[in-house]
């Protein structure tokens, strides 16, 4: 008994640890993925946006960094300090959905403006896809708060779907030269969410790896959560080429004015 006891700690601690690790693999990702395209260009001053873009970009490094903040709160015992700030991360998250939905709405416009528009239609429905499955991911982690081994795991999915635009841009710089993107030409074909896709599908494979080796079976979380963002991010391709698509995408616009 003591000794299943002594592997329960040492399974528990190694969790904790596991989970700090790879948030600062995702803080890795969502600052150097972004890097070349925005961090670098801002700091040169040859970055020219609409204020929206800066407050979506300032949010989603916001919760990254958060999303950190919490497993090393986790990682160093520190519990009480990790729940007493989930009402700032509900809030944290919330503003981040309505940043996405306005960022979009505004690049849409501009990328018509600029003689883009159905192209950039076309690419909004990859982001506004999947959106719905990211809110589903935080709405069960915060249900089963109280459960964390579902809760922890259900933030770890979030997380590696979250990275997506991220690695996109990463993938961007090696085919494109950076040379495509809503913000500095043609929206770029919907394809290169492809690639980034299954990079995150590989970050969620990490952690049923690590569940194989401490549990002896990847958690169903970690099975349901990677099937349902690889079936939203690739269903997003050919929807986004329906007239259905089409006529949603031209309404949610006219919503900007």
């Amino acid at each position: 008994m003591e000794a299943t006891s002594m592997g329960r700690i040492a399974s528990g601690s190694g969790s904790r640890d596991f989970h700090f690790w790879m948030a600062g693999v995702f803080l890795l990702i969502a600052f150097g993925g972004f890097t070349p395209t925005y961090w670098a260009r801002v700091a040169s001053g040859t970055f020219h946006a609409p204020p929206i873009v800066h407050i979506h970009g300032a949010l989603l490094f916001s919760w990254t960094l958060f999303y950190f903040m919490q497993t090393a709160y986790i990682a160093n015992g520190r519990t009480a300090l990790h729940q007493a700030w989930g009402l700032f991360g509900i809030s944290l998250f919330s503003l981040l959905v309505c940043s996405i939905l306005a960022t979009k709405i505004v690049m849409m416009k501009a990328d018509d403006a600029a003689g883009f528009g159905d192209a950039g239609r076309r690419f909004a429905a990859i982001p506004l896809f999947v959106l719905p499955t990211m809110i589903a991911f935080f709405a069960l982690a915060i249900a089963n708060v109280r459960r964390p081994e579902i809760h922890k795991r259900m933030m770890f999915v979030l997380l590696a779907s979250m990275m997506t635009p991220a690695l996109a841009r990463i993938f961007l710089v090696i085919v494109f030269a950076g040379k495509t993107g809503s913000t500095t030409g043609a929206p770029p074909p919907n394809f290169v969410v492809i690639p980034p896709t299954l990079v995150a599908c590989a970050l969620i494979g990490v952690g049923m790896i690590h569940d194989w080796r401490t549990r002896g079976r990847p958690h169903k979380v970690y099975v349901y959560g990677l099937v349902a963002l690889l079936l939203t991010m690739l269903l997003g391709i050919p929807v986004a080429y329906t007239a259905t698509w089409m006529s949603f995408a031209r309404w949610l616009q006219g919503l900007g004015g």
